[in-house]
């Protein structure tokens, strides 16, 4: 840290400790302190320490100057007070919170949602005005101390030329106008909302898209687009609305698509029958390593919850619902990008073509719903 951020700091650290006991207007109040501590300072830069000052005591403090640099993808504190964000260099530590601060950052965040957090429900999945998602966890689950995650979600990059090449970019467009369903898979942070994003934005305007996510990050451009939100049980334990509950709402709905965020648990179940019911077109994301990884854990996910089908109707199930599965990674520089398209074979158990990979398209596609 050069020593003017150091200088910074230390001034922005003192007229903090002075507006704490301030009520009422606190910008008039730290410019008036600012005259007194530090009389030589030039009326720019005296606003500018005391906006800074304030924003660190309100909304989410210190991280505020992370989430305010465009280029920072996500902000996440370890243990209490490790701050590390994730940029186009990677990730990198650039911040220790004093004791006590991310605690009250966490229940800054928290108020104006209408969320809770504390030792009987530590954990608190939610979502900030911006779109961007918050995890946040506390004692006794997270052991070290509480940790925070901000995942910022950038509107700017909806391109479906962030992922790849022309030729990907051309079967992408070509999977979507075939109305095919599509799976998209990854690795956690490797880019699977964004790239849904994307894809949806090649749907034609007068077709009718209802998204059912557990916490809302979709921001879809397209005119015709219901959003439906999941939503945590009360105190009492009711209240509780599902994914799979929102899905059968959608279908009511008279979508021409739905996307679903992400599927991991029994929603596999309605997402699948959906797909089957004729609402071709439909996406949705899942973690897995691969394009064929996807097919054995759409699998499993079905067999926890139906415990009753066979095994071979269940695979049956799976390839009469999904054509596509568009697998994204990391390249060497970090930089997200399409891996692998490959089409699932209707007849072959387990079976699937690949019809992009390398950066060259290697088949054409031939599940076409259009």
């Amino acid at each position: 840290m050069s020593t003017a951020a150091v200088q910074e700091r230390q001034l922005v650290d003192t007229l903090q400790h002075h507006l704490r006991t301030e009520q009422g207007d606190l910008l008039a109040a730290a410019k008036t302190h600012l005259r007194t501590i530090a009389p030589l300072l030039p009326s720019d830069a005296r606003l500018h320490v005391a906006q800074r000052a304030i924003a660190e005591m309100t909304g989410v403090g210190r991280l505020e100057q992370f989430l305010a640099d465009p280029s920072v993808r996500e902000v996440m504190v370890n243990a209490g007070n490790e701050v590390f964000v994730e940029d186009s260099n990677g990730v990198r530590r650039v911040e220790t919170l004093p004791a006590g601060e991310l605690e009250a950052i966490i229940e800054r965040i928290l108020l104006p949602l209408g969320k809770r957090i504390d030792r009987s429900s530590p954990i608190v999945d939610a979502r900030l005005a911006d779109g961007s998602r918050i995890c946040a966890v506390i004692p006794p689950i997270a052991v070290d101390g509480p940790c925070l995650s901000i995942r910022r979600f950038n509107v700017s990059n909806l391109s479906l030329h962030s992922f790849g090449n022309d030729s990907a970019v051309a079967m992408l467009r070509h999977i979507v106008a075939a109305r095919c369903n599509i799976v998209v898979t990854g690795a956690a942070s490797s880019g699977k909302t964004t790239l849904l994003n994307a894809l949806c934005g090649e749907v034609q305007p007068s077709e009718r898209i209802i998204t059912v996510e557990d916490v809302a990050e979709l921001q879809l451009r397209a005119e015709h687009v219901v959003r439906l939100e999941a939503r945590e049980a009360f105190a009492d334990g009711a209240g509780a609305i599902t994914i799979s509950h929102l899905l059968r709402t959608a279908l009511r709905l008279r979508p021409d698509r739905f996307v679903v965020g992400e599927v991991r648990s029994s929603e596999v179940i309605d997402m699948l029958a959906a797909m089957n019911t004729g609402h071709h077109g439909s996406m949705t994301t899942c973690h897995s390593n691969s394009t064929t990884d996807v097919l054995r854990r759409l699998e499993a996910l079905v067999m926890q919850h139906c415990t009753q089908w066979p095994r071979d109707a269940i695979n049956e199930h799976i390839r009469a619902a999904v054509d596509v599965i568009v697998h994204v990674g990391r390249n060497a520089l970090g930089q997200r990008e399409v891996v692998e398209i490959s089409e699932v074979s209707p007849l072959i158990y387990g079976g699937c073509t690949t019809l992009f990979a390398n950066g060259e398209t290697v088949a054409p596609l031939t599940r076409v719903r259009a």
